[in-house]
């Protein structure tokens, strides 16, 4: 039987595993399930004219079968069907004028209490006041279905919906003002509802409404509420506990564009990094963000290495990292020393007593045939080989309890997991300092000492181990993840019993975690500023970020050093700030469409862009530097590199700004010096000249532009890279 840990590990902080593009191969041999991109047709003017397009397409029915060809149909954000296709049967539709690229459908994986406080959030003040708790705005969410019975969707406060809202509830979901709409599109589940807590912990991040006297298993006490508590939210099932199909994805992303939502939650990250043409879910949000939808999604769980999720410039990139709140429990060793770790599950203190320690490095069930009755044993997490039977035989035997040190890779990052009463987690550090007082003497002793919940930790927020890193393999000269937000230990709604936990509330870690998170900011941002374009509130965010930490140093990553730009993006998203952001760098779906022309040419457009009026020919290609992205990556060359910005006013009439640049290795010239505002919606552009000393080395360097008034500072990250 799969662990608790196991299942949890291949949700949320499993290395990619194994993928299996086959998903319709066990279902007829011979037949696997293609996504086929198609040019949109020019004479079907109905529903219906469109349906009978697609069926001329299909192939004859499967034989000895009663399982239909056609699994899905899409219209909305592609030209596409999804089908059972044999090589044979895709080499004869390969044939026809209109196809244009098939796709071997693969799976993707499912990648609070405190936290809007932790971003400056306070209820009936501020922000939160001022945006009506993002009202009106309707947030749409692809993940493994909803608890709608949950009181985090209540919709206590909460007006109808907008005249625009078109979707509607399906299969168990009680939907109301607060979860407008719920939507099943996994041939593998039988309703909206959610048994696994990821969707229901996703969406409640993003906009549950406030609950009050919440906690998981008795920690972290207070009002849950998420970014945008009285926000609308819809409910788009496409996943199952293995995984969730691009297929399926693909079917969401149609149906919440048709229905109406404003900003769209995706906390899936794909197995495997692939080009922009080779990923149908990049293609699908590119006409999602083409439509004004803003695009959320989650920079993977595959951190600290390198590779980087969802990293297509018209997505908004979320990272992970910590909050200032530490679940906190102290190993009293017998010299005296004070330990901080953390635990899930803490009991009362009852007793003073101090108990022998017991080391071996693996934390094995094996360890139960030693004598370990009455001692705290101390061992390493070593990833997938810890799981629930290892500490259950352990305890099983008498232990008293168990310290369990993180992974070498996790270092500071410690990911709280559900092992049980009297597991404490430490950090590498601090369990090296443990293994040496025990292994110093031969009557090394420890007590335990609960804390419950400690607000106010420092440095916070750190970067977490799992979160990605970039740079992006296909497009290095867009920095990429783009912003941080909380990820580590996150309290959330739950349904009542799952195999990975049981509810109200319970405490996860991912981008999973971090992903709704800025979701929610982006609807409290489009709440205040209902005509700006998708393109305009990532600008907003990413130029408000914060790059220091809560004790006013810079943010670190999970081993301590100075995070970099490929690990936290333009910095910790502000959204306080990134209400009024002064400036913004803005982008039409058209300057989109030229960078894809200067990165995958005429091919690539017309697989992406699902628009036969664009054309390569009639485009000016844009090279990734010179994309009006709100962050600025340049070749790392001694020869001056010099890129263009165009910035709009969105502050004040009459307004102007200085620029002041943070160069450190880097060499930054900007013309003009000076920004002069008369009007709102008034455009400016600048050109920044960047270069390296000769005495640096060849790895990236980094520095930062901004823009600076009486009222607002604009920073954008520069990275020069020896990629480009």
């Amino acid at each position: 039987m799969i662990s608790l840990f196991s299942l949890t590990l291949m949700l949320l902080h499993a290395p990619a595993p194994t993928v299996c593009d086959d998903l319709g191969a066990g279902l007829s041999p011979g037949h696997r399930t293609y996504i086929v991109l198609l040019r949109p047709p020019v004479e079907a003017s109905s529903k219906d004219d469109h349906r009978w397009w697609q069926d001329s397409f299909l192939p004859t029915p499967l034989a000895v079968s009663d399982e239909p060809r056609l699994i899905h149909t899409y219209t909305e954000v592609f030209t596409v069907f999804a089908v059972r296709l044999t090589e044979d049967d895709l080499a004869m539709v390969s044939q026809r004028k209109e196809f244009l690229w098939a796709f071997p459908d693969h799976l993707w994986r499912p990648s609070t209490t405190h936290t809007p406080k932790f971003l400056g959030l306070e209820k009936d003040v501020g922000l939160w006041r001022d945006t009506n708790y993002g009202r009106g705005v309707i947030i749409g969410v692809l993940d493994t279905g909803i608890y709608s019975e949950h009181p985090s969707f209540d919709d206590s406060g909460i007006p109808p919906p907008p005249s625009k809202w078109k979707g509607s509830c399906h299969g168990a979901a009680r939907c109301n003002n607060k979860l407008i709409g719920a939507k099943f599109h996994n041939p593998r589940a039988y309703d909206s509802g959610d048994d696994t807590g990821h969707g229901t912990h996703t969406s409640s991040t993003a906009a549950g409404n406030f609950v009050s006297h919440a906690s998981a298993h008795g920690l972290g006490r207070g009002t849950a509420a998420g970014i945008a508590p009285h926000a609308h939210l819809a409910m788009y099932s496409v996943c199952i506990i293995l995984g969730c199909a691009s297929s399926d994805i693909l079917v969401g992303l149609d149906e919440a564009v048709k229905d109406g939502v404003y900003v769209l939650s995706l906390s899936l990250g794909s197995f495997f990094d692939v080009n922009f043409t080779d990923d149908p879910v990049a293609i699908g949000t590119f006409n999602a963000v083409a439509k004004g939808v803003v695009v959320v999604a989650a920079a993977g769980n595959n951190g600290p290495r390198s590779f980087i999720a969802n990293s297509a410039p018209w997505l908004l990139t979320v990272a992970a990292g910590s909050v200032d709140r530490s679940f906190q429990t102290v190993v009293q060793l017998g010299n005296g020393e004070h330990i901080s770790g953390e635990a899930f599950n803490q009991t009362a203190n009852s007793s003073s007593n101090s108990v022998p320690l017991y080391w071996n490095k693996h934390c094995k069930s094996s360890l139960a045939g030693r004598n370990v009755s009455g001692k705290i044993v101390i061992c390493h997490n070593t990833g997938s080989a810890i799981n629930q039977s290892d500490i259950s035989g352990i305890m099983s035997a008498g232990a008293a309890g168990i310290v369990l040190i993180n992974r070498k890779d996790a270092s500071f990052t410690t990911l709280l997991e559900d092992y049980g009463s009297d597991v404490v987690q430490v950090t590498v550090a601090d369990g090296n300092n443990i293994i040496e007082y025990a292994r110093a003497t031969s009557k090394a002793s420890a007590k335990v000492i609960y804390k419950n919940t400690v607000l106010g930790v420092r440095p916070s927020p750190i970067v977490a181990s799992f979160s990605s890193r970039g740079p992006s393999t296909f497009s290095p000269g867009v920095l990429k993840p783009d912003i941080l937000a909380p990820g580590l230990n996150i309290i959330v709604a739950w349904p009542p019993l799952t195999i990975l936990g049981s509810g109200p509330f319970n405490i996860r870690s991912g981008i999973s975690m971090s992903t709704p998170h800025v979701s929610g900011i982006a609807a409290l941002v489009k709440s205040s500023h209902p005509d700006w374009s998708a393109a305009a509130i990532k600008s907003a965010i990413l130029t408000t970020a914060d790059i220091t930490d809560s004790a006013g140093g810079p943010i670190l990553d999970e081993q301590h050093p100075r995070a970099t730009a490929y690990a936290m993006g333009a910095g910790h998203a502000n959204p306080i700030k990134a209400i009024d952001p002064g400036l913004v760098y803005d982008l039409s779906i058209t300057e989109y469409a030229g960078y894809i022309c200067a990165l995958l040419g005429d091919q690539g457009l017309a697989t992406i862009a699902r628009d036969p009026t664009l054309s390569c020919k009639m485009l000016p290609k844009i090279p990734e530097a010179q994309l009006n992205y709100p962050s600025i990556t340049v070749p790392l060359r001694t020869r001056p590199f010099t890129v263009n910005r165009t910035v709009t006013n969105v502050g004040p009439i009459n307004s102007a700004y200085t620029k002041m640049e943070v160069p450190k290795s880097l060499t930054v010239r900007v013309y003009p010096e000076t920004l002069v505002f008369s009007k709102v919606g008034q455009k400016k552009t600048f050109s920044i000249t960047v270069s390296r000393h000769r005495n640096v080395g060849s790895k990236a360097l980094q520095g930062s532009l901004s823009w600076v008034s009486k009222k607002h500072v604009v920073r954008s990250p520069i990275v020069a890279s020896p990629l480009l």
